[in-house]
Formats: C-alpha cells, structure tokens, sequence
C-alpha cells in the first residue's frame, strides 16, 4: 500500500512537472513577437537572410510539435536551451543567480520560524496578556499587507530616517576584494532588510500557529504532570510543550517554502537583489 501511494505521488509530480514545462514552452512560443527579431534586435539592419540563419541556429525554423519535442528532450539531459535575450546557456544564468535566492529563501524562513516560535511561545505562556494580543494583531496586519510594500516602506525608513542598513545590492563595491570574513559580513549587512522583508508574512503565520499550538499542548496531563514535579516555567515551555506544539509548525514551514521562492522574487526586484527575480 506504501509503495503503490509513494508511486502514484511520483507520477502525478512527474506529470506536473510535464505540464509546467510543456506550458511554459508554450506561453514562450505563442507570445506575440518573434524571437529572432529579439536576438537581432541590436544589430541594426538586419536582412531576411541573417533572420532566417538566426531561426536555423535556433531551431526555430521547425514546426512547433517538433520544437517542443526537441525541447523536452533537452530538458531530460539537463539542456534548458539557449537565453533569446542573454544569448547564454540557460543552465549557465540559473548557477550564476541561484546562490542569492537560495541564501535569501533559506535566511528568511530561519528568520521567521525562529522570531515566529519564540513569540508564539510567548503569546501561549500568557493568553490573556498584551503580548499574547499584539501577536494577534500583529498576524493579522503581518498576513495582510504585501511583500513589496513592507519593502519599499523599509527603504523609505532605513535610506532617509535610519540609514543603518543597506538598502540594495547584495555586497558594497569597495569590499569586493577584501578578506572572506569581512565580504561575508557584508552581505550579511545586506541581507538583513531583504530578509525580513520576506519573512514577516511567514513570521506572522507561525507566530499565530506556535500560540495555538502551544495553548493546546499546555492543557494537557503531562505539562501539569511536569509542573507538579517542580520543572521550571522555562522548561515546561521549551522542553516539554515546544517539543510536541512544533510538528504542525514544521509541517507548515515544509509547505510554505514554495511560496517564499515566489516572494523572493518581489523581494530581489525591490532590494536589486541579484538572485532569480532579476
């Protein structure tokens, strides 16, 4: 039963994932525009016969079914095709932008579950409290308002009032060929506001999901179990109630990962952020 569940799930991805490129390759082709005309787009002048050459080097001369197939046949052996726009590899202009988005995704959720947990937990140690009712107003605001406008309000805040951070780029010009440590900690400096950009939607959604989770973790037996034993508040909170009260919290982070990669790319075209979404 497993195995037959675990290869149903493989083929409905793998014909997912058939789809998503099938309609890409489509959405590309069918788009008004010729892409030929794009690639010589700079040359000036250009004649009917360094089109034509352009459409032969390309592919582009083929019937669509056929570039299609030749495409997905690329797409197996890890041939993504030739940049119309960069003239580059494909393959070659995802490696160079990779490492950036990777580094903001992976900062900005660590950002949100860790500063989302902490105040969750807070919030669920006392219900009735201010804390426990700025989270939830704070979830609420945080949920609601849209990635890009937190960033260009931060930019605002941190280019004219505060000038702490640095508000574009990934790395300052005049460290660029300095010591490991010393650009490392500059794009740390850098990344601080793309980060928390991206992550106060998602910090917001686990600090209300933590408060629950924990209310409901804290009315049972084995918490006023530890209690009675003697156990200090600090570790029926983080040892005993965070460790059974984080399932549904990872489970959510799992599920949510997708949709940072998508907010990034907002995110690196507010912050000039040099990943995928430039």
């Amino acid at each position: 039963m497993t195995v037959s569940f675990f290869l149903q799930r493989l083929l409905y991805g793998a014909l997912l994932m058939l789809g998503v490129v099938v309609l890409n390759f489509l959405l590309i082709r069918l788009a008004p525009g010729d892409p030929a005309m794009v690639i010589a787009g700079e040359m000036g002048g250009v004649t009917e016969e360094v089109l034509e050459a352009i459409r032969r080097e390309y592919g582009l001369d083929k019937p669509l079914l056929a570039q299609l197939w030749i495409y997905l046949g690329n797409i197996v052996r890890g041939d993504f095709g030739q940049s119309f726009f960069f003239n580059q590899p494909v393959t070659e202009l995802i490696a160079l932008r990779i490492g950036p988005t990777i580094l903001l995704v992976v900062s900005a959720q660590l950002m949100a579950i860790a500063v989302g947990v902490i105040l969750g937990v807070l919030a669920a140690w006392r219900p009735n409290g201010l804390l426990s009712g700025f989270v939830s107003v704070f979830a609420t605001v945080g949920y609601a308002v849209p990635v890009f406008w937190t960033g260009i309000m931060l930019i605002i805040l941190f280019a004219s009032v505060l000038p702490v951070f640095p508000v574009e780029g990934m790395q300052s010009v005049r460290l660029r060929d300095a010591g490991f440590w010393l650009r490392a900690a500059d794009v740390a400096h850098h990344l601080v506001l793309p980060a928390f950009t991206l992550a106060i939607i998602y910090l917001a959604q686990y600090a209300r999901l933590a408060r629950a989770s924990m209310l409901e973790v804290l009315g049972a037996d084995y918490i006023r179990t530890a209690r009675a034993k003697g156990a200090s508040e600090r570790s029926v909170l983080f040892h005993h109630a965070l460790r059974n009260a984080a399932l549904p919290i990872l489970t959510v982070a799992g599920l949510q990962f997708g949709n940072l990669i998508s907010g990034a790319l907002l995110v690196e075209t507010v912050f000039n952020w040099p990943g995928m979404g430039r």
